[in-house]
């Protein structure tokens, strides 16, 4: 199994640092020019590989991290997705008929065709996702949402090798608008910061 992470703004950075943290390899990608970039991933940490997108999307679990509107760029970058993990970690306020009424995730899952996505660690802003998940004897939660139970298994798997407390919400449409944007509406659980203790 391996993992991108397309998307290397904050938050994109804070999720290279939670796989640094845990000798995980990761490649990360934006549109840019990888030397443009190279210096930031080094300075993560020696499993961080910075890479073209075409590269990128060549992983098969894709943490996708760009802005909500540069998202229909991204899906271009392949034909077909088929065997592919979308993990949907972006946030946006678009009107809800700008979404065709549909959850923003299930927005996207429509252009990445044939994908398994999985709506998830997007509730936590990025100065929180990047530090380190174990704290007071607890773990830091992060909430995951998917159409497809063995998708969302998956990337639960991901969360706890990555230190923190998968909490599955159920689909995309159910338990995922609790953290999805509706509009200038946030989802219930959007910005919890929340710890579970074993």
């Amino acid at each position: 199994m391996n993992y991108a992470i397309i998307g290397f703004g904050k938050t994109g950075q804070a999720l290279a640092r939670a796989f640094a943290r845990n000798g995980i390899e990761v490649s990360v990608a934006t549109t840019r020019d990888p030397a443009s970039f190279a210096s930031d991933a080094a300075a993560i940490g020696p499993t961080i590989t910075p890479t073209t997108l075409t590269e990128a999307v060549k992983a098969d679990v894709i943490f996708l991290v760009v802005r909500f509107e540069s998202h229909p760029a991204v899906a271009k970058a392949l034909p077909d997705w088929t065997g592919k993990t979308i993990i949907d970690v972006m946030n946006t306020q678009a009107p809800p008929e700008e979404l065709d009424g549909l959850p923003s995730s299930a927005f996207v899952a429509n252009a990445f065709t044939g994908a398994k996505l999985v709506k998830g660690f997007n509730h936590l802003v990025a100065a929180v996702l990047g530090q380190d998940p174990a704290v007071q004897g607890g773990r830091r939660v992060v909430f995951l949402a998917s159409d497809d139970n063995g998708a969302a298994a998956q990337v639960g798997e991901l969360a706890e090798k990555l230190g923190f407390a998968p909490i599955q919400l159920g689909g995309l449409s159910e338990g995922g608008l609790l953290v999805h944007a509706r509009g200038k509406r946030w989802g219930e659980l959007i910005f919890k910061d929340l710890i579970t203790f074993d």
